[in-house]
């Protein structure tokens, strides 16, 4: 990783990050890194010692990611909002360093936080004497998992530079995806601006101030954005390309985005922790189907499911098998339909609903649903039923105050029209709360929403 430094070396002057109006240069970037790789190594880190970081992004954030890197450290970046507790992912990668920065995101504290784990893959992976990651699953399907990446390896992907862009990353650093932006940016000598919150009025206002060309976000995001009309609030012109990725775009949300950003290029984009993120390019008809690949990956579809081999998988998962086959082929969960060298992601095969043998993916239901008229956001998914095996749920959120007859009446008519009756939702809750977890997906989890009582077929009474 010394390549990177190197070249934040040769542009001194270029600015890195822009963090709540502070500007940080390159030339400034490796003197915290440095200054950093100092201070820990004083303290007492050496090579092979599991340091956690706490805190989200900030120059001096991504500086003690990057100096732990270069002093061949195994790094844990957790957020305070991360998607697993502290106390389970440590139990998982074990410790022994804790650096906490203020809500700044200036200053830490270092200290010692010993947690022995006996792990056989990571005392495998210590006698490599190179630099690790550790990242974690958000749990959806089961508990989290522990990832373990060769940093060194993640990071070589960036070597060969590309053109800079002002960005803002969107993903934290706790996801994979967050990592990988962070590196794309600065080894591209790029601006990253980054933002307290992510709200879409913070981070509207960051790409009009500062001129943001480059928009990472989530499908979950850009409909959000897109209800709040924040490119009618906002000069967003600026901006040249938008990426989305993490999980499935409803089509209707890709129409509205195209018809409110013409000219700006729209690229899905398609990654996992476990094999990093691909190349990919979407077809230019305004529709899903994408390739993907690049150099270091293959693909090939099993059984309508795709499964990759990658130059910069994962070292394994710390506390569950590997995931992949003999011959390094990883099975990614995710449903595809093929045309040619095309692809269209369905779904993950965990979050598709079973009624009574009859396939139903959330994400068509969801492009449905979105179309009605008051509607803000949904997540549809499947609840366990005695006779069917599951029903099609769909927890909804409403612009402005609405009977729940009368939106039940709307959905239930719109199903008729363009799905199979079996697809149609049989229960449906309207929820003033979050649809979205801290990573902007969709939750699809019907626990802990604050509903009104149900009537007997299953539907909510107002």
């Amino acid at each position: 990783m010394k390549w990177l430094l190197d070249r934040f070396g040769e542009h001194t002057d270029t600015i890195a990050f822009i963090h709540n109006d502070r500007k940080v240069s390159y030339g400034e970037v490796g003197a915290l890194v440095n200054g950093f790789s100092r201070r820990v190594q004083e303290a007492g880190v050496r090579p092979g010692h599991k340091v956690v970081i706490v805190g989200d992004f900030s120059p001096e954030v991504v500086c003690l990611i990057l100096a732990l890197g270069l002093d061949r450290c195994i790094v844990i970046p957790l957020t305070r909002e991360s998607v697993i507790e502290q106390d389970v992912a440590l139990g998982v990668s074990g410790a022994d360093w804790i650096a906490e920065f203020d809500p700044a995101g200036r200053e830490f504290s270092l200290a010692e936080k010993q947690v022995p784990v006996e792990n056989v893959l990571l005392s495998q992976f210590l006698v490599k004497e190179r630099a690790g990651l550790i990242l974690f699953s958000s749990g959806s399907t089961g508990a989290p998992k522990g990832i373990l990446h060769d940093f060194e390896q993640v990071a070589e992907k960036f070597r060969v530079q590309r053109a800079p862009m002002v960005t803002i990353p969107f993903l934290m650093i706790d996801h994979f995806g967050g990592i990988n932006t962070i590196l794309a940016i600065t080894s591209s000598l790029g601006t990253v601006i980054t933002v307290d919150d992510r709200s879409i009025a913070k981070v509207a206002s960051a790409i009009e101030r500062y001129k943001v060309e480059l928009l990472p976000v989530t499908p979950s995001f850009l409909n959000i954005m897109l209800m709040m009309r924040a490119h009618e609030d906002y000069d967003l012109s600026s901006i040249k390309r938008i990426t989305y990725g993490t999980e499935v775009m409803p089509q209707v949300t890709l129409d509205r985005l195209m018809k409110a950003f013409p000219g700006v290029q729209l690229q899905q984009t398609y990654g996992l922790s476990e094999v990093g993120v691909l190349r990919s390019k979407s077809r230019p008809d305004g529709s899903l189907w994408l390739k993907v690949g690049g150099e270091g990956f293959r693909t090939e579809v099993r059984d309508e499911v795709l499964w990759i081999k990658s130059d910069y998988r994962m070292e394994g998962y710390l506390n569950a098998p590997s995931g992949f086959d003999d011959e390094g082929w990883f099975n990614t969960q995710d449903r595809v339909e093929v045309d040619g060298e095309w692809l269209r992601i369905l779904g993950r095969v965990t979050d598709i609903i079973n009624v009574g043998g009859q396939k139903v993916y959330p994400v068509e239901v969801e492009e449905v649903i979105l179309g009605i008229e008051n509607v803000e956001d949904v997540v549809v998914l499947g609840e366990p039923h005695k006779i069917l095996g599951q029903i099609v749920a769909a927890k909804i959120r409403v612009r402005e105050p609405e009977t729940i007859e009368s939106l039940k009446l709307r959905v239930r008519l719109a199903c008729k029209a363009l799905l199979a009756p079996y697809k149609a939702p049989s229960k449906i809750i309207v929820t003033d709360e979050p649809l979205n977890s801290v990573r902007q997906k969709k939750i699809r989890s019907v626990a802990g929403s604050r509903t009104q009582p149900s009537s007997p077929d299953g539907n909510l009474e107002s």
